[in-house]
C-alpha cells in the first residue's frame, strides 16, 4: 500500500500528523532525523513525503534531504513544513522541486487539503510510470524466418546485462521493438523506458529535453535522462543528435550525472542506453557530423536489425498480427489474408519495412468490407485488372525481345521473386512451383542466378 513518510524532529509534531492521516485511512512512516528519513526512502519510496525544514540534531536539513529526494525519485510529491516559515524559504523549496509549503501551526483542514490533492498526484504519476511500462513491454517480436531467429538469439544475449547497444537497419524495421524487447527481458524491465526523438527535437531545445531545467518562476522540470532513471534511455536515430549535444551526453556516459539548465546541482542517474540509427555512422563521422568518441561509447554491442525484404518468411505471421492487433485497438474486421495476397505480399518491395506492411494492413482493413479474406486486388499494384480474363499485360520491354529471351527473362524474375520469398530456401521455392529439387538447381545455373539462405537470390555477375 503506498505511504505517507513524515520527517519531524519534533515527537509529538509527527505522531499528531500520523494519528490525523491513519484517522483519515493513509498508512504512514515516521523518521525524527536526515539518516533515518533517507534510510526509509531508499528501502521503499513513499508516496508521499511531509518534510520539516529545520531539523535538530541532522547531517541534513530539509532542503537538502528534498534536493536528494527529488534527484534519485523524482515522482516523490514533498510537502515542506516548517514553524520559521518565510516567502523566501518558501520559494526555496518550491525551486528545489516541493509540491507545496504549509506554516507550523497548521490549520489541519488546510493540511488534509494539501495531501490529498499531493497523494492523487502521486497516483496520478505511479498510474502514468505503469502505462508507460506496459507499453514498454510492447516489445513483442514476430517471426520464425532464419534472419529473424539470428536476431532474437542476439537480443538474448544482451538482456541480462548493462552493455550499451546499437541497433542499426533502415526505417521502419522494428529496431524500437527491439529496443522494448530488450529492455522488457532485462532486470530494469520494471523500470521506465524512455524514448529520445533525436530527429524530432529542434537543436536548441535538445538539452532541456534531455537535462530538464530550473527557472525561479516553474522550479525544477526533470528532463527525459531524469525521468529514465533506474530504468532505458533509447536515442532513436542517434545520428540527428545535434553535434553539440553529443559531447554533453558523452560526458553523461562517462561520469553518469548532469546539471539541468540554468541549474547548479548535479543530478546522479542510473542509465542503460540504447541507440538506433538507419545512416552509416562511419561515413557521418567522416563528415564530423557525429563524434567518433561517443560512437565507441554506444557502439559496444552492434545487432543489425533485418529489413523486411531479408524476412519475407515472417510476412504472413506479421499481417496476421497486425490484424489481430488493429480488431483489438481500433474494432476492424477480424479477417484472414488469400493465398494469392500472401503470395503478392511476399514479392512486393518493401521499402517502409515493416512500418509499411502494417500501414498497409490497417489501410486495406477501413477500405475493405466484411469480414472475408483479404483478396491481392486489395492490395497495392493490384488495382488495374488484366486487359481480358486469364491474359498477362506484358511490359513494353518484355514484349519487345524474341520468345526465347523473353521465356529466361521472365522465368529468371519469377524464380528471383519465388526464391527470396521462400528466404532462399530451395525445398520450399521448388515445392511451391512445382519442380524437383535437382531441376530447379539446373535451370537456375542455365539462367545465371546464385542463391544462399542468408541473402536469398541474385542474377550472378556476368565477368
Amino acid at each position: 500500500m503506498a505511504d505517507i513518510l513524515i520527517v519531524d524532529d519534533e515527537r509529538d509534531i509527527r505522531e499528531l500528523i500520523s494519528d490525523i492521516l491513519e484517522d483519515e485511512g493513509f498508512a504512514t512512516r515516521l523518521a525524527g532525523n536526515s539518516d533515518d528519513a533517507m534510510a526509509a526512502v531508499n528501502a521503499e519510496p513513499p508516496a508521499l513525503m511531509i518534510l520539516d525544514i529545520w531539523l535538530k540534531d541532522s547531517k541534513m536539513d530539509g532542503i537538502d534531504i528534498l534536493k536528494t529526494v527529488k534527484r534519485d525519485n523524482p515522482d516523490v510529491p514533498v510537502v515542506i513544513i516548517s514553524g520559521h516559515g518565510n516567502v523566501e524559504i518558501a520559494v526555496a523549496a518550491i525551486k528545489q522541486g516541493a509540491y507545496d509549503f504549509i506554516e507550523k501551526p497548521f490549520n489541519i483542514d488546510q493540511l488534509l487539503v494539501v495531501i490529498r490533492r499531493a497523494m492523487e498526484t502521486s497516483r496520478l504519476r505511479r498510474e502514468n510510470i505503469s502505462l508507460k511500462r506496459q507499453d514498454s513491454k510492447g516489445g513483442e517480436m514476430i517471426g520464425s524466418s532464419p534472419a529473424f531467429r539470428t536476431l532474437i538469439s542476439q537480443l538474448d544475449k544482451v538482456t541480462k546485462s548493462n552493455g550499451r547497444v546499437m541497433l542499426t537497419g533502415p526505417g521502419g524495421s522494428g529496431k524500437e521493438v527491439a529496443a522494448r524487447y530488450i529492455h522488457a527481458n532485462s532486470g530494469r524491465a520494471s523500470a521506465p523506458f524512455v524514448t529520445v526523438n533525436c530527429a524530432g527535437v529542434a537543436p536548441e531545445r535538445m538539452e532541456e529535453v534531455l537535462f530538464g531545467r530550473e527557472t525561479p518562476e516553474r522550479g525544477v522540470e526533470p528532463g527525459l535522462l531524469e525521468q529514465a532513471h533506474g530504468g532505458v534511455v533509447y536515442f532513436d536515430e542517434v545520428a540527428d543528435m545535434p553535434l553539440g549535444t553529443q559531447s554533453k551526453i558523452l560526458r553523461v556516459l562517462v561520469d553518469q550525472q548532469f546539471t539541468r539548465v540554468g541549474g547548479n546541482d548535479k543530478v546522479r542517474v542510473d542509465l542503460r542506453v540504447i541507440s538506433s540509427t538507419n545512416k552509416d555512422l562511419a561515413a557521418e563521422i567522416e563528415a564530423e557530423t557525429f563524434r567518433q568518441e561517443l560512437y565507441h561509447r554506444l557502439n559496444v554491442v552492434p545487432i543489425a536489425v533485418p529489413s523486411l525484404s531479408e524476412r519475407r518468411e515472417d510476412i504472413p505471421e506479421l499481417a496476421d498480427h497486425f490484424i489481430a492487433e488493429f480488431n483489438g485497438t481500433q474494432g476492424l474486421p477480424l479477417r484472414k489474408v488469400s493465398e494469392d495476397a500472401l503470395a503478392l505480399m511476399q514479392t512486393m518491395v518493401w521499402p517502409g519495412n515493416v512500418r509499411q506492411l502494417k500501414n498497409l494492413i490497417e489501410r486495406v482493413l477501413i477500405l475493405g468490407e466484411g469480414t472475408a479474406p483479404i483478396e491481392a486486388r486489395e492490395l497495392p499494384g493490384e488495382e488495374e485488372p488484366a486487359a481480358e480474363e486469364g491474359r498477362v499485360v506484358l511490359s513494353g520491354a518484355m514484349a519487345s525481345l524474341p520468345l526465347r529471351e523473353a521465356r529466361e527473362a521472365f522465368e529468371r524474375e519469377y524464380l528471383l521473386t519465388q526464391i527470396n520469398r521462400f528466404g532462399g530456401n530451395i525445398s520450399r521455392t521448388a515445392n511451391f512451383v512445382g519442380m524437383e529439387r535437382s531441376a530447379l538447381h539446373r535451370k537456375l545455373k542455365s539462367l545465371g542466378v546464385v542463391t544462399s539462405a542468408k541473402s536469398g537470390a541474385r542474377v550472378a555477375e556476368v565477368g
